[in-house]
């Protein structure tokens, strides 16, 4: 007997943890692998935030906190919201989770029904279409173009609504593109859902990894009737170098809040409590950390830029945000499955394959680590491009 749900049988595991995966076991076993995979950034947390973890730890703040997460941390990610974001929102509006990718399911699961159509532009994020299809509902996929900078188009979007249309999902800075979107996009696209009563997942966690003369907008911030059909991600992996904390929050009208609240109390409960103190000294303490992170990533963005520009036949569209290269390579004739495993057999460098994102011609490169590795890395898929 097959006991496994239909659902879960359906699923596809995460393509960027198995090629990270398949890379830390090649390097344990001697081989020189260069990894571009992990969607991680390379630095360590900040001393001011383990300091707070550890204090939090040895003064004996390890028990329950309400389920939507301590007070005075969603008093803190409230203040943050209304000052980084102009978004205002009462604390109760609030849900601290296990990680982002957890507000997303959340999220997901508090509003769509089975057979509810969500929107989702690809080049997407891996995890959205089956976050989607976990809970009964339909992924509706809206291939973007690589001249618009793989950003869904207002046109785009009427075109794939339908009466079962519940909500659609904007993931601006983007992975694995790197694309923002402008306030101007997000309005149109803004306008659209409300009128349409379609609610918006705005995914935003890597707002503060914007380049150049870009601007993070929230979508939540342009207008009221936005503002009410909107749903918004953040958390604290990649602004704060805390990805292994597990610590995302949502932040929705009150009826969403209090559904997403109630799968929480029924799931996991609150996030570590310590964890939480962390965050609270993430959000409260000398932000320039931040922004020093940021400026490195950018080193590494245009170092990469440049090199992967110099190489014939690939498609390089340049990322505003996040830290990501979604590279075109159509040219090779080659699937993104296959062109992977031989870069990673033959190269020694591991990328994450494109169709894990809805983007079957195109490979991903994560700069999330330091130049030395990108330097040798471009390198290696130099030469092997220069072979095939």
């Amino acid at each position: 007997m097959d006991f496994i749900a239909k659902n879960i049988a359906e699923l596809s595991p995460s393509m960027t943890l198995a090629i990270t995966s398949q890379a830390k076991a090649l390097k344990k076993q001697g081989v020189d692998v260069l990894s571009f995979g992990a969607g991680e950034p390379d630095f360590n947390t900040p001393d001011h935030i383990t300091a707070a973890a550890i204090e939090a730890l040895n003064t004996g703040k390890t028990r329950y906190t309400e389920s939507a997460g301590l007070i005075e941390l969603r008093e803190a990610i409230a203040a943050k919201l209304l000052v980084d974001n102009g978004i205002q929102y009462d604390p109760a509006q609030i849900s601290v989770n296990c990680g982002a990718k957890h507000s997303c399911y959340n999220a997901i699961a508090a509003v769509v029904n089975p057979g509810d159509e969500v929107i989702i532009p690809a080049p997407y994020w891996t995890s959205y279409p089956e976050m989607v299809k976990l809970v009964g509902g339909i992924p509706v996929i809206v291939e973007t173009k690589l001249e618009n900078d793989w950003k869904i188009t207002p046109e785009e979007f009427e075109d794939a609504m339908s009466p079962m249309t519940k909500m659609i999902i904007i993931n601006s800075p983007g992975n694995p593109t790197g694309s923002v979107y402008s306030r101007e996009e997000l309005k149109a696209i803004g306008e659209i859902a409300a009128a349409e009563d379609i609610l918006i997942l705005s995914d935003e966690i890597y707002e503060k990894l914007v380049y150049g003369e870009e601007k993070h907008v929230s979508i939540a911030s342009i207008s009221k009737d936005i503002f009410d059909h909107t749903i918004t991600i953040n958390g604290f992996s990649k602004a704060y170098a805390m990805t292994g904390w597990r610590l995302g929050y949502t932040a929705a009208p009150k009826k969403i809040a209090d559904a997403i609240d109630t799968i929480q109390s029924h799931t996991t409960s609150n996030p570590t409590t310590f964890a939480q103190y962390g965050a609270i000294a993430a959000l409260q303490g000398d932000q320039q950390i931040v922004a020093d992170m940021r400026d490195e990533f950018d080193v590494r963005r245009q170092y990469m830029l440049s090199r992967l520009q110099a190489i014939k036949g690939l498609k390089v569209v340049e990322p505003k945000g996040a830290f990501y290269f979604l590279v075109g390579i159509e040219s090779y004739g080659i699937k993104s499955i296959n062109f992977c495993e031989k870069l990673l057999s033959k190269g020694k460098v591991a990328a994450v394959p494109g169709v894990a994102f809805g983007s079957e011609y195109t490979l991903r490169f994560s700069y999330a680590t330091g130049l030395d590795v990108i330097n040798a890395g471009m390198d290696r898929f130099e030469e092997f491009c220069g072979q095939h």
